[in-house]
């Protein structure tokens, strides 16, 4: 079984922010030389998050939104810890709009997200 690690740092300009990283992560995957298996996403940061959605501006304004009105200081409980996705045939077994986002909650300093693919 291989195994690849792989850290991604961001530092944000805003204190809120909703990043596609799944080019990244994509990338990460095809270094990683598995074929068949999982790959983990992990903010490791309790004021950040990584979850999978849709890439619609309208859709991450309504988070940002809910977010703030309604849960200002568990934003990464509503929002999640990471993410698994599973690998097949070198590729993500996603939805036909899914991607994955990292969602920042108190930006401008760096942060690290954790990518580890396990798998053959």
């Amino acid at each position: 079984m291989k195994s690849y690690r792989e850290e991604l740092t961001f530092e944000t300009k805003t204190r809120r922010a909703y990043i596609n990283i799944t080019p990244q992560v994509e990338a990460a995957l095809k270094k990683s030389g598995v074929k068949e298996g999982l790959c983990l996403v992990n903010p490791m940061h309790i004021s950040a998050s990584v979850y999978i959605n849709d890439d619609e501006p309208g859709l991450l304004k309504d988070y940002d939104d809910f977010l703030e009105r309604l849960v200002p200081h568990i934003k990464r409980q509503v929002m999640g810890r990471e993410v698994v996705v599973a690998v097949t045939n070198g590729k993500f077994d996603f939805g036909p709009w899914e991607q994955i986002f990292y969602g920042e909650f108190d930006g401008r300093r760096k942060k690290r997200v954790l990518i580890k693919i396990i798998g053959e």
